[in-house]
This record gives structure tokens, sequence and C-alpha cells, in this order.
């Protein structure tokens, strides 16, 4: 496991961060389905997935500081994430109805739409192709894409009027 690294190509920052933001979604997924801690989730994360060979390929490294900082603020934040989800969503679609993968990417990008350090559009960006890597050749991807910008919206509006 690695954090980022002043020797590392801006590009390899951006694949690490990418693949951290894939492994939060990945985790919280987990985290809800086996009702681990997120110091379980995160530490077998760590020590088991980035960077690691698994079925003879191997996973991409991942920025640790990102990829904790999403979790840990996707659980101490969940309920208002939650609430400005299920505000972006339509009636017919609360939050609970919806793909439990999709519900962990939103609390994720929620989480890094709280951080005034991370734009808005980058976090879109980001997590719209996170819905790609989990549905390929489908709609959630462009349904991605309304949610969170309703979201952004909603959070972060100044980082809209420029």
């Amino acid at each position: 496991m690695s954090t980022v690294h002043s020797n590392l190509s801006g590009n390899q920052r951006r694949k690490m961060k990418s693949a951290s933001r894939l492994y939060a979604v990945q985790a919280l997924f987990q985290m809800e389905h086996s009702g681990q801690t997120v110091e379980a989730v995160r530490r077998e994360f760590l020590e088991h997935r980035f960077g690691a060979t698994y079925e003879g390929a191997e996973m991409q490294d991942g920025d640790v500081v990102l990829f904790s900082r999403v979790l840990e603020d996707a659980v101490n934040y969940q309920a208002s994430i939650d609430q400005l989800t299920d505000r972006a969503l339509v009636a017919k679609w609360p939050l609970g109805r919806i793909d439990p993968t999709l519900r962990g990417l939103f609390r994720a990008a929620g989480a890094e739409l709280r951080d005034p350090q991370t734009p808005p559009r980058v976090v879109i960006s980001e997590y719209v192709d996170v819905a790609r890597a989990f549905f390929p050749d489908s709609k959630e991807p462009k349904f991605v894409n309304a949610v969170l910008d309703h979201m952004a919206h909603e959070n972060r509006p100044e980082a809209f009027s420029q």
C-alpha cells in the first residue's frame, strides 16, 4: 500500500486517486452487506486489494489518504449525504430502493462533495467513470451524472457560479 508520493507522475497520482474512489465504493458496498466496521473494511482493502495480484492480474495501487478520508466521511456524514441524495432522486426512487452499488457510489461521492478542495466537476466525472466500471453498457452512468450534478449544485452552488 502506498500514499501519493511526490516522485510519482501526475498521471500515476490520478490513477491512484481513481482507483481509491472505486475501492471506496466497493468498501461501502461491503460494509452495508457484511456489517463490518469501517476500520475492518479499510484494513482489508489496504492489506489485500491495493496493488495486490488477484487471479493473475495486478490491481491498481491507491491513494490511502483519499480512500480513508472518503470512507470515514461517508460513514460519519451518511445521514446528511443520504438526505442530499434522496432530494436528487425522484420521489418514486428513494435511496433505499436503488442498487446497493449505487448507494455506495452516492455516499462516496457525497463525502467528496463535502471537501472544498476537490472541484465538484472532478467528483462528478470521477464517479461517473466508477459507474461505467460497475455498469458497462447501461444507463446507470447517465443516471449517476444527473444525480451527482443535482447533489453538487445543492451542496456547493458557489463552485458553479464562476
